[in-house]
């Protein structure tokens, strides 16, 4: 099959559906602070305006220095994430050293540009270590590849942004990172009902990745609830 690269109505629609498809639930979002990178999501899978699971995983640990998460289509984007999984072994066998976190991002924008025509409905953020520095990276579902301090992905979006926007600061330590994360996913976990249920957070610093337990995440959920906080 013959492609026109020069019809524009074809790829706009195209890019159109792709959107609409990756747009329907989920809130995901990871930021830079001073010592570590922080990956948040919710737990909530929805297929329109049903609620088919309330503890769906949508971070993944791919190595001890790169997280990664999921928005859109579940099938194409854990196919995504069994890819990278296994080319990042194969990375470390071949070069005995683990895979940056920005050769993980070009990797998936380089699957995902291939498959343009045939698009995987789905949007990540790869997130973790890059030689001496931490870096955050988001793709859509044809490929484009953009390196900012903080990202988000899914239909809370909206929400996570205008939060970060207005509290980001990329200098503050560890714990006060944790408690803006979750804050930015609480803002959107109670404004997008594609959003919701529960949430899990990842922290990735010089030493490895760390998910925070039930009991501190029950933590953070308090201290929201506290209007003095």
């Amino acid at each position: 099959m013959k492609y026109d690269f020069n019809n524009t109505d074809k790829l706009d629609k195209i890019k159109e559906e792709v959107y609409d498809k990756a747009y329907k639930g989920t809130s995901t979002i990871a930021a830079i602070f001073n010592d570590c990178v922080i990956v948040g999501t919710d737990t909530r899978v929805s297929a329109g305006y049903f609620i088919a699971h309330k503890k769906g995983r949508k971070l993944f640990s791919i190595t001890p220095k790169i997280a990664m998460t999921i928005a859109g289509l579940v099938a194409d984007a854990q196919s995504l994430v069994d890819v990278l999984k296994y080319n990042s072994k194969l990375y470390e066998l071949k070069q005995n050293k683990s895979m940056s976190a920005k050769s993980a991002a070009r990797l998936l924008s380089l699957i995902l540009h291939q498959n343009r025509f045939y698009p995987l409905y789905t949007e990540l953020i790869i997130a973790g270590l890059d030689k001496n520095c931490f870096s955050v990276y988001r793709l859509d579902p044809l490929g484009s590849l953009i390196n900012a301090d903080y990202a988000a992905t899914g239909s809370g979006t909206p929400y996570m942004i205008g939060f970060m926007e207005d509290n980001y600061k990329k200098n503050i330590d560890k714990n006060a990172g944790i408690k803006m994360i979750s804050k930015a996913l609480l803002s959107a976990m109670r404004r997008d009902m594609g959003s919701g249920n529960d949430f899990d957070i990842l922290v990735i610093d010089k030493n490895g990745t760390y998910e925070l337990s039930r009991e501190e995440k029950d933590s953070l959920l308090q201290a929201s609830l506290d209007i003095s906080t």
